[in-house]
């Protein structure tokens, strides 16, 4: 095949990878937030379910409007949704990546995200920390984390040169920016689970869907911390973005430098740009009000909380 042909091809597989089509984008993207469920201890007080309100933020900042999604409906009340909204955002937190509401949610969402994006729907999936992590079980088919030393530590990201500055998530972030996410410490971590490099390149089932953005190492073991599917506008981060603008707990890994703060704004910035590719809506501008995340309060659980605000759902 002579080379100009073969460009023809690869720049049509590209316009055609994960359902995109050609469009016009929706300029006004609602997001999805899954809730998950609170401390037994403060169910009785505040509420079954929460979601800290700087993922709330940290996509409003971007120009998204969020829906909260919580974790106890009906698979059909989940379709209603899915069906509703342009992207779907896995928050970070402590819920079992195998039995918790959470975890049942998230896989019907999943499973909803998969089949829509083959029939040339394009839906957008993002991950943070535990919704990472979660990612990774929907697709390995089993939990397959590990241990490390990074429940409060911030680290520069080792980029997978040849995959991170061309891929979806970070080819459209500024060079200075890109520059400061490898030599400084500015990415916040906050988990005691990781996916090890090694337990990622042993299972084909990530390999083949995954492809691996950075890398770090917690002295001991080298971890994935930034990831993107091949196949579907899917996003995996272990370190949390929206935490540098909107989280103010004095604990190390807590950083709020203006070059921290900006990585925060691009990551939210890519995902939101996805989510104008994708075109569901309510079906009445009533029903739209009603489930917006402007009809709950967010709740100030105190300076030295790991949240500085949650929403709570009955």
């Amino acid at each position: 095949m002579c080379r100009p042909a073969a460009a023809l091809l690869a720049a049509l597989a590209a316009s055609l990878c994960c359902g995109a089509m050609d469009q016009p984008l929706n300029s006004r993207p609602i997001i999805g937030v899954l809730a998950q469920e609170t401390r037994k201890e403060e169910q009785a007080t505040r509420g079954f379910s929460y979601i800290a309100a700087s993922y709330v933020k940290y996509l409003e900042a971007a120009g998204a409007r969020v829906v909260p999604v919580r974790v106890n409906l009906t698979e059909e009340e989940y379709t209603k949704i899915f069906n509703s909204i342009n992207g779907l955002l896995l928050p970070g937190g402590s819920s079992n990546l195998l039995t918790s509401q959470y975890s049942r949610s998230a896989r019907i969402l999943y499973n909803l995200a998969l089949m829509a994006n083959d029939a040339s729907d394009y839906f957008p999936v993002w991950g943070t920390c535990l919704g990472f992590e979660q990612l990774t079980v929907f697709t390995a088919k089993k939990n397959l984390l590990t241990l490390t030393d990074t429940t409060a530590v911030a680290l520069p990201l080792n980029f997978t040169r040849s995959k991170a500055h061309s891929s979806r998530l970070f080819r459209s972030f500024p060079k200075d920016v890109l520059r400061s996410l490898t030599e400084e410490n500015i990415t916040s971590n906050f988990h005691k689970w990781s996916l090890s490099s090694k337990n990622f390149s042993g299972n084909p089932k990530l390999k083949k869907f995954y492809k691996v953005l950075s890398t770090n190492h917690d002295g001991k073991q080298e971890f994935i911390s930034t990831m993107e599917a091949y196949r579907y506008p899917f996003y995996g981060v272990q370190w949390h973005p929206e935490k540098t603008p909107f989280e103010w707990i004095d604990k190390p890994g807590m950083i709020h430098s203006t070059a921290a703060t900006r990585v925060a704004f691009y990551s939210a910035s890519l995902f939101v740009s996805e989510a104008m590719k994708n075109n569901h809506s309510f079906p009445s501008r009533e029903e739209e009000e009603r489930a917006l995340i402007y009809n709950f309060c967010p709740v100030f659980k105190g300076m030295d909380s790991i949240f500085v605000q949650s929403y709570y759902f009955d």
